[in-house]
This record gives structure tokens, C-alpha cells and sequence, in this order.
């Protein structure tokens, strides 16, 4: 069984490098990044964004790379998500006109920020976690073995991450919280790396029949800085549209005193009551147990989190910060540190379509002239708007399918139907576009909020043996990485495609940008591929020779769905990838 695990660790760790997604580029130094990580274009942070085989997705969020110091101490903050909420949602922004009231609750990620501003003694890195589905309970009652994936996944994220020492803060809401139990359930110890577990109204499976109350007893008592901090509020007798929210046994109130009830028999906790809250603390100021009373009979289940800063409190307890941020039950004391609003792709689901063009969007040569002068993070912001916002053209929305088919290692035969862009990615209307070279992390930002993924190798060689429309390369070799030089081999390829309708499969007149196992050799490098000639050899081998913020004329975005149909059964790039007889259909690597 342990092979087994470490080998499906291994596996997750690959297949989620082939499918990260992150921020733009800056002109910060990449060298100076962590491992893997990307710029953000927010408070210059740096991120990596994963999916595992399982379906989790991780974000990673660090500080900027000149305040991370890796000879300071570093606090790994799990942050489970809650049901119904995507990461983007959880780590939230700022309200605009059309963007999702959930982006507005949480706050996680100016609650850390917040929190970074006042603790310069440790590297507060941030890891928000997303079950497949958005709910966690439901994740973990699919996943037989969830407890040891979890546990693996805390381990492997502590690995990875430099700091001396690295500790872990395990925190979740809500339907989070099933995370936390996972990871308690996941040995017979809590391990004393682990020195903060937080239940943000979440401790609804607290049950002294799994022995959690004994585990997290005998965890406080291992160090003087380990802490539990347990925040809810009197939901027995809330209800929607007229019908009880929780059942008669239900809801983090009753599992609150549960817990107190257990944690009393230890020592007599101390009771105090401060407002609306009452507080109950154990002698030694380990524990820390908050339940607001609730007289207006409210829901207050995720007012807790963000409108009154409980996650702020519940970080700082027991640490000289703990008066130094603001007040717990609010006001909000982090909003200097609220990210702009999330783009509109961000807002709709990973899978939704491509927005409609603007009436009013400019043409594909108005806007490569308003960027002709602009450094490349410039640009490339400029281009992610324009194309999240539904600047594209019209034939590019319907994708062509690619069939192929491959052997396992045991002689069976495997077919695969995946759906790709018929063309390159473009900015503007069919009758005035232009193909954009763009970096890797924008590119994945764009196929990560369109449901889509950056090709392999493999694919690149599918799609063009099956192109309507087969195109000569035509190399260019002054000034490659100008606007200019773009516009002009857009304008070569046009000549070429001359006769021939919008919306073909064509293929040959750009080199691919891919996704790649050979990224894990050398993190912060664009991996390349293809560029084919007429009689199918590829002008350009796969190699990963420039950094991710180089981009030339030469570079090509095509997206591919996610989704696609393997032996007549829907699945996922990220699951084909990680599953040994599977993966030959979409990699030769």
C-alpha cells in the first residue's frame, strides 16, 4: 500500500506541473522565484496553481520573491475551501458591476496579506485547496483512501517549500472542515509540525468516536505553541425560505459544546463573555473556543470569516499580533489589502463559454498598435483583458475534433476525442485579427478560465496530421520579439491561407507553446514544440531553452478543451495524464 501511495504521489505532482495555471508576468527577476512559481499581478506576490489526478485544486500563493526569505521560519496556511465556492472565490476581490457576490465574504487572501504586513518574522505562505465538485465531503466520500492523500499532500507541500523551520497551519470553512478531519483521521497523531488547526464554522464532523477530541488533546499538549481555535455561532433555529438550516443533531453550535464538553474534562475552561461572543479558553491559553449567541437569529456562517476578520484573529491568537490588527466581529481590517475585482472569466465557471465580442471592442490591428510600445507584462495585460472580456474572433469559438487512438502496456487499444481551437489565438473580429504570441502564464490563464489546456507534444503532432489546412513556416529572423514582426507574419500567414475559409483546422504556421514534463527539469522556462513543414517534420524540437517571459513572433496559442472522451466515456486532460495506461493517448514523454 505505501509503494502504491508514493507512486500516486509522484504521479500528482507531474501531472499537476502538465496543468498549472497562473499569473501574469512582471519584470521582477525570475530567478528569484520559488521553485515552479510564477509572478502574480497582485502586491507582486508570486503563485502556483495546481490540479491533482484526484481533482484537487491548489493554489499556492507566496510573498514577493524579495521578502521571501528562505532562512526565516515559513508557515505553510491549508485553507480548505468551502462548499460551493471556488478558490478565486475564497481568496476574493473586490465587487464589480456582474462579478459574483462570492468573491466578496471571504477575503482569505487580504486577510494574509494583512497579516504578512504585521509578522515579519516568518514567511506566511498561503495554499488554498478546492475538492473536485466544490465540496469536500462530497471529495472525500468519492476518494476511499482521502485521509492518506491528504496527509500526503500537507507532507509534499512542506517538502517543497523552503523555510527553517516549515510549519503548518491547517484552517477551512465550512464544508473545509472535512479537510481538517481528513487530515486528523489520517493517523493515529496529529504530527508536531502541525502547531495552529482553525475551525472557521466547520467543525460539524467533530465526533469523540473518531477519537478527535483525544487527538487534538494530546496535540496541544505536545508543544507550548501549538493552538486550536474554534469559532460558531448558534445556528439551531436558523432557517431558509421557512425550513430549519440543520437537523436536531446538527450544526457547528452542538459540535462546539461537544468539543467543550470533551476539552472540559481535561481542565475546567475559563468562560467569559465579551458582546455578542461567548468565550471559553483552557488555562494554559492553547485552545480557544468562540460561539457567537446569535439574538437576531441569524446566518451568520460566513460573516464570521471575513466581515469580522475571523480568520485574521484566529491566526494571531497567542502571538504578539494578536492586538495589533484591528477588532474581532469588525469592522473588516484588511480591505487595503482587497485585489482589484476578478476578471469576468474568473467569475464564471472553469468550463463556461467565451464571453461574446463587446459591440464597441476594437480590431485585432488598433489593439496590437496600442501595445507596440509597452514592455511585455504591459502588453500582456492589455491582451488578457481583451481576450477574457470576449475580443476574439467568431471562428475561433468552434473547436475541431481530433481522434486518436493508442495501445497500453498490455496490448489494449484506447481512443480519444479531444476538442481544439481551429486556429491560433487571436485578437479581434473575423475580418481584422491578429494571432498573439503570448507568455505561458498568460496563455494558462486564458485556458484555465475557457475550460481549456495548453497541448503536448503528442497533440501538436494530432492536430496537424489531421489539418484541413497545412501551411509552409516562413522563418523570420530581425527583430523577433516585436509587435511589428507579429503583425507582419500574421499578414504572411493570411497570404498563405488566401482562398480558404475561417474556421478550418489549420496548422504549421506557428510553433506551439506546451505543457511539458521536461518544465519540472527547469522551472520558469516556456516549453515549445512544433512549426511543422509541408512534409510533416517539425522545424522545432520540444525544448524549454528560454525563460517563460520570452515570447517571439513565432509562438502560438491553441487551446484545447479540458474535457474530452476516452473509450466513449467523458473525463479530463489532467486524469488521462496521470493514469499510466491511459496517458500514451495525449504524451510520448
Amino acid at each position: 500500500m505505501l509503494t502504491c501511495r508514493l507512486c500516486t504521489l509522484l504521479v500528482f505532482w507531474a501531472a499537476a506541473l502538465l496543468t498549472v495555471s497562473v499569473g501574469r508576468a512582471t519584470a521582477s527577476d525570475a530567478g528569484d522565484l520559488l521553485p515552479g512559481f510564477r509572478h502574480s499581478p497582485w502586491f507582486g506576490e508570486q503563485v502556483l496553481e495546481e490540479t491533482t489526478p484526484a481533482g484537487i485544486r491548489i493554489l499556492t500563493n507566496a510573498p514577493a520573491p524579495v521578502k521571501f526569505d528562505p532562512t526565516r521560519p515559513t508557515r505553510l496556511l491549508f485553507y480548505a475551501t468551502p462548499n460551493g465556492n471556488t478558490i478565486e472565490q475564497t481568496m476574493g476581490s473586490a465587487l464589480a458591476h456582474g462579478t459574483d457576490w462570492h468573491f466578496d465574504i471571504q477575503h482569505v487572501a487580504a486577510q494574509v496579506r494583512r497579516l504578512r504586513e504585521l509578522d515579519t518574522r516568518e514567511n506566511l505562505v498561503l495554499v488554498c485547496l478546492e475538492a473536485s465538485g466544490k465540496s469536500w465531503p462530497a471529495w472525500r466520500q468519492k476518494h476511499p483512501e482521502n485521509t492518506a492523500v491528504i496527509r500526503e499532500l500537507v507532507e509534499a507541500a512542506r517538502r517543497r517549500i523552503p523555510g527553517t523551520p516549515v510549519r503548518i497551519t491547517l484552517a477551512g470553512h465550512s464544508g473545509g472542515g472535512s479537510f481538517l478531519f481528513g487530515f486528523l483521521n489520517g493517523g493515529e497523531t496529529i504530527p508536531d509540525f502541525v502547531d495552529r488547526i482553525v475551525f472557521l464554522d466547520a467543525n460539524y464532523s467533530y465526533a469523540d468516536d473518531a477519537h478527535h477530541g483525544e487527538k487534538l488533546l494530546n496535540w496541544l499538549g505536545l508543544a507550548p505553541e501549538h493552538r486550536l481555535v474554534v469559532v460558531a455561532y448558534d445556528d439551531r433555529n436558523i432557517q431558509i425560505n421557512g425550513k430549519p438550516v440543520v437537523g436536531p443533531d446538527g450544526g457547528t453550535y452542538r459540535a462546539t459544546h461537544r468539543m467543550l464538553e470533551t476539552f472540559g474534562k481535561k481542565a475546567p475552561l475559563t468562560h467569559a463573555k465579551h458582546g455578542d461572543f461567548e468565550q471559553y479558553e483552557s488555562p494554559d491559553n492553547r485552545s480557544l473556543f468562540l460561539i457567537h449567541t446569535n439574538p437576531a437569529n441569524k446566518i451568520l456562517h460566513t460573516a464570521l470569516v471575513g466581515e469580522m476578520n475571523g480568520l485574521l484573529m484566529a491566526l494571531t491568537y497567542g502571538t504578539p499580533e494578536e492586538k495589533g490588527w484591528g477588532t474581532f466581529g469588525g469592522p473588516r481590517a484588511y480591505t487595503a489589502w482587497v485585489q482589484p475585482a476578478a476578471p469576468t472569466v474568473a467569475a464564471r465557471p472553469a468550463a463556461g463559454p467565451i464571453l461574446a465580442r463587446p459591440k464597441d471592442a476594437e480590431g485585432g490591428k488598433a489593439v496590437m498598435a496600442r501595445v507596440a510600445d509597452m514592455t511585455t507584462a504591459e502588453r500582456e495585460t492589455v491582451l488578457l483583458k481583451e481576450i477574457t472580456e470576449g475580443n476574439l474572433p467568431e471562428f475561433l469559438r468552434t473547436f475541431k475534433a481530433i481522434h486518436v487512438e493508442a495501445v497500453d502496456s498490455e496490448g489494449v487499444k484506447h481512443t480519444a476525442v479531444y476538442d481544439v481551437m481551429p486556429d491560433y489565438l487571436a485578437v479581434g473580429s473575423d475580418t481584422d485579427f491578429v494571432r498573439i504570441p503570448l507568455t505561458p502564464m498568460t496563455a494558462l490563464q486564458i485556458a484555465t478560465g475557457f475550460g481549456c489546456a495548453l497541448p503536448t507534444r503528442k497533440m501538436v503532432d494530432a492536430i496537424y496530421a489531421q489539418a484541413e489546412v497545412k501551411l509552409e513556416p516562413h522563418p523570420m529572423t530581425e527583430a523577433r520579439e516585436s509587435v511589428k514582426t507579429f503583425l507582419d507574419y500574421n499578414a504572411i500567414i493570411e497570404m498563405q491561407r488566401a482562398g480558404k475559409p475561417l474556421g478550418l483546422l489549420v496548422a504549421g504556421n506557428k510553433k506551439d507553446v506546451v505543457q511539458s514534463v521536461r518544465l519540472l527539469e527547469k522551472p520558469n522556462r516556456v516549453a515549445i514544440y512544433g512549426w511543422h513543414k509541408l512534409d510533416g517534420t517539425p522545424i522545432q524540437p520540444l525544448t524549454i531553452v528560454h525563460r517563460d517571459t520570452y515570447v517571439d513572433y513565432s509562438h502560438g496559442i491553441r487551446l484545447v478543451k479540458q474535457t474530452l472522451v476516452v473509450d466513449g466515456k467523458p473525463t479530463t486532460i489532467a486524469a488521462v495524464l496521470a493514469d499510466p495506461k491511459l496517458k500514451t493517448l495525449l504524451t510520448d514523454e
